[in-house]
């Protein structure tokens, strides 16, 4: 008997660009780098270190991501969600996932942008970071 444990309800754009977070805005901000993007969440790494936020914990997340138009350019644009840590994964000794919920989703699909998921990552190679 095979078992699907997908939930993903949308498909997520995965690319790599800088993500910031903290506890509260008004303190020592922290970068990560951004691994994937739903509408309702994201997932980042960050270093094994008193930096990374723990299961549970309330953060704020600023963020961009690429808007693609129909003449295949693209604009940045910048979010800040406030989002809850719903899991820590151990990547090596000094890198561990962190994937979040929004508290308020995106107003738009970020992986459902391009239909074809090739033309889409060849057009990420040029924003990636």
């Amino acid at each position: 008997m095979e078992s699907n444990s997908e939930r993903r309800t949308e498909r997520r754009l995965r690319y790599h660009w800088p993500i910031w977070y903290a506890e509260d805005f008004n303190d020592v901000l922290f970068q990560g780098q951004l691994v994937d993007i739903s509408s309702s969440g994201a997932a980042f790494t960050c270093g094994a270190d008193d930096s990374c936020p723990f299961e549970g914990q309330q953060i704020t997340a600023r963020f961009s991501i690429p808007c693609f138009g129909p003449d295949k350019s693209f604009d940045m644009s910048s979010y800040t969600r406030t989002a809850s840590v719903c899991r820590i994964d151990t990547m090596n000794s000094f890198i561990r996932r962190v994937a979040l919920h929004f508290a308020e989703p995106l107003p738009f699909r970020p992986g459902e942008q391009e239909r074809n998921e090739a033309d889409q990552q060849q057009k990420l190679r040029a924003v990636t970071i």
